[in-house]
């Protein structure tokens, strides 16, 4: 049994039905879940204030207990609005003792990578209350990776890649694509050096998928790294215009661009099916004919 304790920095949760059910699932497992007041919050189209929303992460900061679990109930757009007001040190003062193992994706990316560029504070990459754990139907695959990542120092996940040949070893960052280019320039981005980066997005185009990619080489950060993973690109559905570009010649066109292994096909993004990765673990990446493998350790992880 574990501890989830909610936070909603990000946009209202639309779907109030499906955030019911996820908190009735992990209920019903034997977990706790606390911090359910947040849910039905709303001004305008986000989940409360703005005074709200920064003290559900500033909170977190003297949350006592071990195996707490803070689970982000949606993404949407907010959380740029509150990284000049987060208490970022007394967030890395509380991981410090028993660390929060702290799970969202898409907005909450900008938390999570503000974490590990001031503090290299580890938070995992994966589901979120409404959206997975509220969804019609429970994906087996997404919970397994998510225990899967929470309960072991270390552990793999196994795809059907594709790119070319490699092996190779560094830390392991990203997330969602438009996110981390939103904080290119700012105090927020992680400089890493060597890493494996590791993206995802939903509703863009191919092409702006591309100019964001273009945008992380021209700046440099993509040259500085040792391999880059791309997740599901949702909903980036080409047209008549395209006339044959699509995400797969797009992602073709990239690999001519740098230098280093693009390997794409992770099941990891906006889809039902995801894995969850600790930003900022270490990772081993390899990839051949037959498969790709990431492998991270280095992470907090559920204590017995």
């Amino acid at each position: 049994m574990s501890q989830f304790h909610l936070v909603a920095p990000s946009g209202y949760c639309i779907n109030q039905d499906a955030a019911r059910l996820g908190v009735q699932r992990l209920e019903a497992s034997g977990h706790r879940v606390a911090h359910q007041t947040i849910i039905p919050r709303r001004l305008q189209r986000f989940a409360g204030t703005e005074q709200q929303r920064v003290a559900d992460i500033n909170d977190l900061a003297t949350l006592e207990g071990k195996n707490q679990i803070i689970l982000a109930v949606r993404g949407g757009y907010g959380a740029s609005r509150l990284l000049d007001a987060i208490d970022w040190d007394g967030l890395a003062r509380r991981q410090q003792q028993d660390p929060l193992l702290i799970c969202g994706h898409s907005d909450f990316t900008v938390i999570q990578l503000g974490l590990l560029a001031l503090h290299n504070v580890i938070t995992f990459s994966g589901p979120m209350l409404a959206g997975n754990f509220g969804a019609p139907e429970l994906n087996a695959f997404t919970e397994e990776h998510f225990w899967r990542a929470l309960q072991n120092s270390t552990f793999s996940v196994e795809w059907q890649g594709d790119g070319p040949a490699c092996e190779t070893q560094g830390q392991l960052w990203g997330g969602n694509l438009a996110m981390l280019v939103s904080l290119i320039g700012t105090p927020w981005l992680p400089k890493v050096d060597n890493g494996i980066l590791v993206l995802e997005d939903i509703n863009e185009h191919p092409f702006r998928v591309e100019r964001m990619l273009l945008q992380l080489k021209h700046a440099g950060i993509l040259d500085r790294q040792r391999a880059v993973v791309l997740g599901s690109f949702s909903g980036a559905t080409p047209n008549d215009y395209d006339a044959g570009y699509t995400l797969e010649t797009m992602i073709d066109y990239l690999r001519t661009r740098v230098d280093i292994p693009v390997i794409s096909g992770l099941a990891f993004g906006h889809e039902q099916q995801t894995v969850t990765l600790p930003l900022g673990a270490q990772a081993t990446l390899s990839h051949s004919q037959a498969g790709s493998r990431l492998t991270l350790s280095g992470h907090p992880v559920l204590k017995a």
